[in-house]
């Protein structure tokens, strides 16, 4: 049976719902780019269109779990590592990482979204939700991801408009 969930980024509301075909089953709120919305690489801007999870990572991993290259680092957010690390653009707990779906849109190019290393992944609960605040990604609260990864698979689409 086909995945009948889906995801729709809205970036005017700065909201995340997840849809089972038409009927909405949760709604979180979300960061995307401070830059705002755009696909060509090095732009830092959430790109726009329709895209797909291809990748499901951090499975498991405690809450506030650190990724750097999409590998887990053995470490745990907290206050006193992001003062000892001031530079890092924290990418915590689980990673949603989309590909695009529209050649010459979002995918391929200079506007390809999975080699633009776009996700939809967990930031520290210090950082605001609601605002574009990102450098391109889909920022989310660590506890709203989990329900979220958890009710997604592979392949799962996602608008982003």
């Amino acid at each position: 049976m086909p995945n009948s969930k889906h995801i729709r980024v809205d970036i005017e509301t700065q909201r995340l719902t997840l849809y089972s075909d038409s009927r909405v089953i949760a709604e979180y709120s979300v960061s995307t780019a401070a830059n705002g919305v755009g696909e060509q690489s090095g732009s830092g801007c959430t790109p726009r269109g329709r895209h797909k999870v291809r990748l499901k990572i951090g499975a498991g991993a405690p809450i506030n779990a650190v990724f750097v290259g999409r590998r887990a680092t053995g470490e745990v957010y907290s206050e006193e590592l992001a003062a000892e690390y001031p530079e890092r653009d924290w990418i915590l707990t689980r990673i949603l990482w989309l590909t695009g779906r529209e050649p010459g849109k979002n995918r391929y190019g200079d506007q390809d979204t999975l080699r633009r290393f776009i996700y939809i992944h967990g930031c520290p609960d210090s950082e605001p939700m609601g605002v574009p605040r990102s450098h391109g990604c889909i920022r989310m609260r660590n506890r709203d991801l989990i329900e979220l990864f958890d009710q997604v698979e592979t392949g799962t689409d996602v608008e982003i408009c």
